[in-house]
């Protein structure tokens, strides 16, 4: 089948942490015979902050973030087997799930797969005309990339069909151990850009840790932290190419997981950074969430913290040995149970059931 995937940057993680989830996802499903076509806005400097080169599963077609460039890209979807509008691709969203709805081939299936489920969903429930609400009714499918009952739920409840989460997984091809780096060598590590609906976590999970233990080592990686104050003991680098995370969750002691505000609240929403960490077998802290113990077992396959002093007890406590022990078994469980593999089964078996449905005009 051919799949046209409109989404923020299969090429980028620069200012877009689903890249990863993409790429995972998209190429096993290209390894299952489909082909791939992802389209991409040339937008946010994404373009010169590429970190791969355009994979041989997937063609990606870049275009202009304009309305003409969105309306011509738009049109090239009527000839797929399977019409996929993301989330938060960042320019044109409106124009985007209207046109695709609109010139989607009657045969295809019409998925809108969101990658930050809480937060669109709180954009759009009080708003009974936004374009996506308009769109749920003829859409096949909303897929999410987490949520669970709360999100499904709330998604049938605004007209979705169907609503199924997809969750992020490992791809061992990308995320493996590599050898301890000294440039990422500290107690605890933490990666993630400076957003508005984290950064109160981020200062109550790993600053406030970071100032209760002044003699530890801590580094921080990601954009626009820059111009926030810190304890001395805390290191900046900056955007952290994705050739890095491995080394980056696997040299430290610890690598922390802060959930964004709404992904915490709603639960059930593992990040891309968990899988990244447990496949370089690094040993996590993450805040608690509702629904971690579906994907890893707290005290075994990884540390669980309420606030910053959980975070610095968990480090005061930790040994090396312990961390590498607590490493192995997220790497071996998230082997077993949460790869990309796994996850492309599933997605695989949806869409063709859907697309057959569709040529026998079961599904309308």
């Amino acid at each position: 089948m051919k799949i046209a995937f409109y989404g923020s940057s299969l090429l980028s993680a620069y200012w877009n942490g689903a890249a990863t989830y993409y790429r995972g996802l998209l190429r096993d499903l290209a390894g299952r015979g489909h082909q791939i076509v992802f389209y991409e806005p040339d937008a946010f400097d994404r373009q010169k902050h590429r970190d791969i080169e355009p994979p041989a599963w997937a063609r990606v077609v870049v275009y202009d973030a304009t309305e003409s460039a969105v309306d011509a890209v738009i049109q090239e979807s009527g000839d797929a087997d399977v019409v996929v509008k993301a989330s938060g691709v960042g320019v044109f969203d409106d124009r985007l799930i209207a046109g695709l709805v609109a010139a989607a081939a009657p045969h295809a299936v019409k998925v809108f797969w969101d990658v930050d489920a809480p937060a669109t969903l709180a954009e759009i429930t009080p708003a009974p005309d936004h374009p996506l609400r308009q769109a749920l009714e003829r859409l096949d499918f909303v897929l999410t990339y987490g949520g669970g009952p709360p999100v499904i739920d709330a998604y049938k409840r605004l007209g979705a069909r169907a609503c199924q989460p997809i969750y992020n997984a490992l791809d061992p091809h990308t995320h493996h151990p590599v050898p301890i780096e000294p440039r990422f060598a500290r107690d605890l590590n933490f990666l993630a850009n400076r957003l508005p609906d984290r950064e109160r976590r981020v200062e109550r999970f790993f600053l406030d840790a970071a100032a209760r233990l002044p003699d530890r080592r801590f580094l921080l990686g990601g954009s626009g932290w820059d111009d926030k104050p810190m304890p001395d003991n805390v290191e900046r680098l900056g955007h952290v190419g994705t050739a890095d995370h491995n080394a980056f969750n696997g040299s430290p002691l610890a690598v922390l997981n802060v959930a964004r505000d709404s992904m915490a609240e709603v639960g059930f929403s593992p990040a891309t950074r968990v899988f990244e960490a447990a496949g370089a077998a690094g040993c996590l802290i993450t805040d608690a969430w509702e629904g971690l113990e579906l994907f890893l077992a707290p005290n075994e396959e990884v540390l669980v913290a309420r606030d910053g002093q959980d975070v610095a007890e968990h480090l005061r406590a930790l040994t090396p040995e312990r961390a590498r022990a607590i490493g192995q078994a997220a790497r071996q469980r998230v082997l077993a149970e949460h790869t990309y593999a796994r996850r492309g089964a599933e997605v695989d078996q949806l869409l063709r059931h859907a697309v057959d449905l569709k040529r026998e005009g079961s599904l309308a």
